[in-house]
């Protein structure tokens, strides 16, 4: 399997991640320009944006949680040459979680449905964490 195939998941993720930042500066920037949130409410990190705007942050934010251990594990399964088939296919469920939860989170904001798409992305890196530690631990 080549580099490209096994990095095209982690790409997806870090565009997600440059997306939402830029959907945050676009919120930010039109908060600021329309006067609903002035410079000093905001100076000190206060949550003082709109919530529209909070919710693009609190997206972008939620990035550098959960998706960190992905980005290990990717790392981690190049260098030790254990990047396989199912990997790859647990990789591209994890990335569609994110993306789905993201768009969630900037959008409807429907925590029940978001939570669930969390959930599920937490399940599926959770089972790749562990087929990666069986088979480092049993020699695989």
């Amino acid at each position: 399997m080549s580099i490209a195939t096994i990095l095209l998941p982690l790409f997806v993720q870090v565009f997600l991640i440059f997306a939402l930042l830029i959907w945050m500066g676009v919120r930010r920037s039109a908060d600021l320009k329309s006067g609903t949130v002035r410079f000093g409410q905001i100076a000190l990190r206060e949550p003082n944006w709109t919530p529209r705007t909070l919710q693009a942050a609190y997206a972008f934010s939620n990035q550098f949680e959960i998706p960190v251990l992905f980005f290990v594990l990717t790392i981690l399964v190049i260098i030790t040459r254990h990047a396989d088939f199912i990997f790859l296919i647990l990789a591209w469920i994890f990335v569609a979680t994110r993306v789905l939860h993201a768009l969630v989170y900037v959008t409807s904001n429907n925590l029940r449905l978001r939570s669930s798409i969390f959930a599920i992305g937490v399940l599926v890196l959770f089972v790749m964490w562990a087929l990666f530690a069986i088979q480092i631990l049993a020699g695989i």
